[in-house]
């Protein structure tokens, strides 16, 4: 099998890895949210007050129309962004700015090449969802030490 002429990168560097990825996204998940944090609390604020200025008992949502509007926005950008910075170069070269740093690659078993956009899209939305807990699969799967992500995309990472 040509796959296990491919070394699987070390946890350090995988870990370090993502993390890096992780800061830039939460960086940019930042950049986004935070000028909507006015807006947001200023309506929910005449909200309240004019509930209060009503006299009777009433509900305030937090959630509506335009809390939710916001919300979207800020959710698209921040997926938008994801599939910029984490599918599309893992599509295209393997690898992301973390991993490029780190020196660790994504690979697809089948062919050892970068994996096609609908598996590098694949693998970060299992990410997206699994996070961690699906990470640390990867320390007990051998030989190739392939997380929950990388199972469900057919890929591996390599150094």
């Amino acid at each position: 099998m040509a796959e296990r002429a491919v070394r699987p990168a070390g946890l350090g560097r995988r870990g370090v890895a993502r993390l890096l990825d992780s800061l830039v996204h939460a960086a940019f998940t930042a950049a986004v949210a935070l000028p909507v944090v006015p807006r947001v609390t200023a309506h929910l604020e005449a909200k309240v007050d004019a509930a209060r200025a009503s006299g009777r008992t009433t509900t305030v949502y937090l959630l509506d129309a335009t809390t939710a509007g916001y919300l979207g926005a800020v959710l698209g950008a921040v997926l938008l962004f994801g599939v910029l910075y984490e599918a599309l170069p893992t599509a295209r070269w393997g690898l992301t700015p973390g991993k490029k740093l780190l020196g660790v690659r994504v690979l697809a078993t089948a062919t050892l090449r970068p994996p096609g956009f609908g598996a590098a899209l694949g693998r970060w939305v299992v990410y997206a969802f699994l996070g961690l807990p699906g990470s640390l699969w990867c320390l007990v799967d051998r030989p190739r030490r392939r997380a929950w992500h990388d199972r469900a995309a057919g890929t591996f990472v390599t150094r």
